[in-house]
């Protein structure tokens, strides 16, 4: 048995232990020869036999090697005696974190309670043990980022940490780093749109009222002037104006946000 790291460069020796022959002189061990393989060579030194590396080795696609060693003697028959080298590859850290998407989108509605659960990051790590445990943090992202969204460390769920308004921010993009055991690492983009929620309710201004109107007023005489906004958007921004029934006056719809002016009715 023989352990090699996977980190080990082309051209690296290792030492194995001689055969041992009865026989002496020319019966004895007189050389050697290893079984075809990808990764080893081998090579002889007097006494001295070597495997030597002749192609890097790579855990994730081969974690086991077996090598077939062949010692043959000079004597006439000539015979020989084999051994099986069971080389295990180490892991080493050359693997960074790799996340399923390089960017996450998530839509989600304002006022969203806290422990919301918004969209959960997910990286994999082609190594093993302590380098291929895979941890999660934001990259650099902004305090307002950090107050308003929280990310677990071990599953990569982003949920919700304070209050999301829509009318405040429509879009969040936040940079998640994924990190193993020994620092390697990873980032990827999450792109959260806050959708809408009818949550204001339309505000009315008086921007201008005249106090007295004379009974004898022309019909379609303006009066006064009102402006109502809503800071909802799209169809929760839409609002219907009305003045209560049977009075003379009417008000009619001029503009966007609502600007509406109070008239003398021409029926009245």
């Amino acid at each position: 048995f023989r352990k090699f790291s996977k980190s080990a460069v082309r051209g690296a020796r290792y030492v194995i232990e001689e055969a041992h022959d009865a026989d002496i002189g020319q019966n004895s061990v007189q050389q050697y020869s290893l079984e075809k393989n990808d990764h080893f060579v081998l090579a002889a030194n007097g006494n001295t036999i070597e495997l030597v590396l002749d192609k890097e080795l790579d855990r994730e696609k081969q974690h086991e090697i077996n090598l077939l060693l062949t010692a043959l003697d000079g004597g006439s028959p000539q015979r020989s005696g084999t051994v099986v080298i069971h080389v295990t590859v180490l892991d080493a850290n050359d693997n960074a974190p790799l996340f399923s998407q390089a960017v996450y989108k998530a839509s989600l509605p304002e006022n969203s309670p806290v422990d919301s659960v918004v969209v959960t990051v997910s990286a994999t790590d082609a190594d093993e043990g302590v380098n291929g445990d895979v941890t999660y943090d934001f990259g650099h992202v902004s305090d307002v980022v950090k107050e308003v969204f929280s990310i677990d460390r071990k599953n990569g769920n982003i949920k919700v940490n304070g209050a999301i308004d829509f009318e405040t921010v429509a879009t969040y993009d936040l940079r998640i780093k994924a990190k193993d055991g020994l620092g390697l690492s990873s980032y990827t983009k999450v792109v959260v749109d806050v959708t809408d929620v009818n949550d204001n309710v339309p505000v009315i201004y008086v921007k201008s009222l005249t106090n007295l109107v004379p009974e004898n007023v022309s019909p379609g005489t303006e009066v006064g002037i009102i402006n109502v906004q809503d800071a909802d958007s799209e169809n929760n921004q839409v609002v219907r104006c009305s003045i209560q029934q049977n009075v003379p006056f009417k008000l009619p719809f001029l503009s966007s946000p609502i600007q509406s002016k109070f008239k003398r009715n021409e029926n009245k």
